[in-house]
């Protein structure tokens, strides 16, 4: 049997996200808590000695090519030893697009661990993480693998912790549009820079709240549920989703079973996750060749 193991891709939540400026070439300054969910995707890789690299199934609306997963597939083809060594490549899709969970970059970061460990390349995560921020910025906060404070457009990062709390995460069925919530112009651009010490006081805070609020009513009426059953509801990402803190899993499986079964015409999902400093996929990585490859 050819070489092969499976990675999960974790998501991730935004625990505060202040839009601090506007570059000249039209990227966003950015200051942000990341931490980590042990809700993830799951990827398995297989190798294979024809060279090609094959991804399967295809997600719908987004050519194979064009996935996250092949793009940093395709990265790594230069830094093979031999142009035989392929990769036959399953993703097991549990967490949705367009969420605000980091799923795409997630995925990219697991492929871009996994297939320098299977064909034993030797990067070591500096070196990945510059090749993952050619595919978007949140990627090398998943290639570092534990909590950061991140600045920049995402990609300067600092090790950080935060608290391990349990979270009901809301996914309200709608998508939200990245791109069209950058370009807005009632998206806050000039929130003060604060210093990581002061993030503890800012914890919950989303420049993009308000507008996805105002823009998806699947989004506004999540809040409104939440708020209702006496949860303080806070934004991830760009959006969809909404998370909750609670105080024990049984409150968030409570809830979870209080869902209502739409949201603004939308069928919303929901899931009882925990936070973790520590990626998923690190975790994994470790606990199965023993160490994780030189981060240095």
């Amino acid at each position: 049997m050819a070489p092969s193991f499976s990675l999960p891709a974790p998501a991730k939540i935004n625990l505060l996200l202040h839009i601090t400026g506007k570059r000249p070439d039209g990227y966003h300054q950015l200051q942000t808590l990341f931490q980590f969910l042990d809700l993830h995707d799951e990827l398995h890789f297989q190798l294979n000695n024809c060279g090609s690299i094959n991804l399967y199934p295809q997600i719908k609306g987004v050519a194979t090519e064009d996935n996250l997963i092949m793009r940093a597939a395709r990265l790594l083809e230069p830094f093979r030893n031999t142009p035989n060594l392929g990769a036959e490549i399953n993703l097991q899709k549990k967490l949705p697009m367009g969420g605000g969970l980091g799923a795409g970059s997630s995925d990219a970061a697991t492929t871009l661990l996994a297939l320098n460990q299977l064909w034993q390349l030797e990067l070591n995560l500096t070196q990945l993480a510059e090749l993952g921020l050619q595919l978007g910025a949140d990627v090398p906060v998943f290639i570092f693998g534990q909590t950061a404070w991140a600045e920049g457009i995402g990609e300067k990062l600092t090790a950080a912790t935060a608290e391990e709390a349990f979270y009901l995460l809301i996914f309200p069925g709608c998508h939200c549009d990245t791109a069209k919530l950058f370009s807005h112009p009632d998206l806050p651009r000039s929130t003060p820079l604060i210093h990581p010490n002061k993030a503890e006081q800012h914890l919950g805070e989303n420049d993009f709240e308000p507008l996805v609020r105002q823009l998806y009513p699947a989004v506004e009426a999540a809040f409104t549920w939440l708020l209702a059953e006496k949860q303080q509801p806070f934004l991830t990402g760009s959006g969809a989703c909404v998370y909750c803190k609670v105080s024990s899993q049984e409150q968030a499986n409570t809830l979870l079973n209080k869902l209502p079964g739409n949201f603004a015409g939308f069928k919303p999902q929901a899931w009882v996750t925990k936070s973790c400093n520590k990626s998923l996929a690190h975790v994994k990585l470790i606990a199965d060749k023993g160490s994780l490859f030189n981060s240095a």
